[in-house]
């Protein structure tokens, strides 16, 4: 069963992404200290994220979260922490010189770590699955059908923009890359502004 209004949805899903967001920066930041293609698994990470989100909002608690909006809040705090920890993590990293052909001393394990605690407290994200992806399931139909196919548009949609923030950091890596404190100094103050945004305006 197709799901309904299967293209409003793909507008939708497109301004979201579009928009910035923690898993945007932290891609950028990750992307331009390690390089692009250690950069897929932060990618990775927040689709499969989402893809549990997903998961548990629509077969198992949806109508829990609707109920229950505190909830939220503990999520709210989690991923701002997590955030912070971002933050000082990548300005207290040491590197030499920006160049996506170095060696990155960061495994792929903590790359797709990043990706995936960041995507997966997100606030924004569990809003968005327990009410807007929700309405858009018939639940009298085929609903394993209909949820397979907005998560894969989902999946494929958000690993594409994700990417392309990640090229965009590749070439702002290669214009500042005589000054790579400048860098981190950037992407730790980015990371703080949106842990503090979250903060103070999004409440549940």
């Amino acid at each position: 069963m197709f799901p309904e209004n299967y293209f409003i949805y793909i507008q939708l899903i497109l301004f979201y992404f579009i928009t910035p967001g923690p898993p945007r920066v932290v891609i950028v930041s990750n992307t331009i200290n390690h390089g692009l293609r250690k950069s897929v698994w932060t990618a990775i990470g927040d689709i499969s994220a989402n893809f549990v989100q997903a998961t548990l909002v629509t077969f198992v608690l949806g109508s829990l979260l609707i109920d229950n909006p505190s909830i939220f809040k503990y999520f709210k705090w989690a991923g701002i922490l997590y955030l912070l920890y971002l933050a000082y993590e990548t300005f207290s990293l040491r590197i030499q010189k920006v160049n996506i052909k170095n060696k990155s001393t960061k495994s792929n394990l903590s790359m797709f770590r990043d990706g995936f605690i960041v995507a997966g407290l997100s606030p924004k994200a569990l809003v968005f699955f327990g009410t807007i992806f929700l309405s858009f399931i018939n639940f009298e139909k085929n609903v394993i059908a209909q949820f397979l196919i907005l998560i894969s548009t989902w999946m494929s949609l958000d690993f594409l923009s994700l990417m392309i923030y990640g090229l965009a950091a590749r070439k702002v890596a290669s214009w500042l890359k005589s000054n790579p404190r400048i860098l981190n100094t950037i992407s730790a103050c980015v990371l703080i502004i949106i842990a503090i945004y979250i903060a103070a305006t999004q409440s549940f």
